[in-house]
């Protein structure tokens, strides 16, 4: 059997940079593997000067490549700026456009957007950065379509994420793109993490999701939904699983997911679907109905709200970019 050949990872270092975001590509990108279990990424540092550099953190990290990886790379990775009122040095933002002009994937994890609009890479595109950062990169690039709540947002070649676990959400989203759910699932589940977010939920969550069943005061209502998804699912009924008032349950749902009832329903259909698409020949009416949205329609509304494209296109793109077949 013949070995896939990696995809190339280059990661950017700097003083200052994250060592959270600076570690997250490797961990995320380095359990992937192609169906020859061969690793399907290869993700290495470098810097404009090559050497020790000191992280945000205080943490002195070596890093022995200079920007000559970057000619092989498939994909550059811009750890979050240490700090967004601090313009990116011009050396790094022509690293970024000659990058970019070539056709590679730009990624800027949290403030890593800062840097990428220091480049002029986010003019007329759609971007996202840490909410506590929206005032500031809003003022610094107005050129750019901002989208402040989102989780993540992928415009052409060009991505950034929210904060810390937004980073993660991120690259497996990536992976998910083209090598499918299934694999980013498995990927998920070594670092056990959730296995997929969609890039439009909410950044900030007034009271974070519960980590134990037992903290949650939806107990087993999100799971029932999910297992229930080709069923009409009414707020009266979801709050008839949960044995609340039809204004807890909206009031306890939303603090526990950041979203309201409709649009998260709408969310993980949508996910069920991609899923559908992925790995099956069913036509798009079959899965509709096998999802929850019913009508064909429905499900091709929700896809050009959610992803930008029809379902047909994207079970076609997914499969084209290797995806489905590999």
């Amino acid at each position: 059997m013949s070995v896939t050949p990696p995809l190339h990872v280059a990661v950017l270092a700097f003083d200052g940079a994250s060592l959270f975001h600076l570690a997250v590509p490797g961990k995320v990108f380095g359990v992937a593997r192609n169906p020859d279990g061969s690793p399907a990424y290869e993700v290495r540092h470098c810097a404009v000067t090559p050497g020790m550099i000191r992280t945000g953190d205080g943490v002195q990290v070596r890093v022995d490549d200079g920007l000559d990886v970057l000619a092989h790379a498939d994909i550059v990775v811009v750890p979050a700026w240490s700090d967004p009122d601090a313009q990116a040095p011009e050396a790094l933002a022509q690293t970024l456009r000659a990058a970019h002009a070539e056709g590679k994937m730009i990624v800027g994890l949290c403030l890593g957007a800062f840097v990428l609009g220091d480049a002029g890479l986010l003019d007329g595109r759609q971007a996202t950065t840490h909410w506590m950062a929206r005032e500031a990169f809003a003022q610094r690039f107005p050129d750019a379509v901002f989208r402040p709540d989102v989780l993540y947002v992928e415009d052409g070649n060009i991505v950034t994420s929210a904060g810390n676990v937004a980073a993660i959400d991120c690259c497996l989203n990536l992976v998910r793109t083209r090598y499918g759910a299934e694999e980013a699932n498995r990927m998920a589940r070594i670092l056990v993490t959730p296995p997929h977010r969609q890039g439009g939920q909410a950044q900030y969550i007034e009271r974070p999701v519960p980590q134990f069943p037992c903290q949650s005061k939806l107990p087993g209502v999100l799971e029932w939904a999910l297992a229930h998804l080709a069923e009409p699912l009414t707020l009266d009924r979801l709050a008839g699983v949960a044995h609340m008032s039809r204004r807890s349950f909206t009031r306890h749902f939303r603090e526990a997911t950041g979203m309201t009832v409709t649009r998260w329903l709408n969310a993980q259909r949508v996910v069920r679907a991609q899923q559908l698409l992925e790995t099956t020949d069913l036509p798009v009416e079959h899965i509709a109905h096998e999802v929850g949205f019913g009508a064909a329609l429905s499900l091709r509304q929700q896809f050009a709200v959610q992803l930008g494209v029809t379902p047909a296109d994207y079970r076609r793109s997914f499969r084209e970019g290797g995806g489905a077949g590999r």
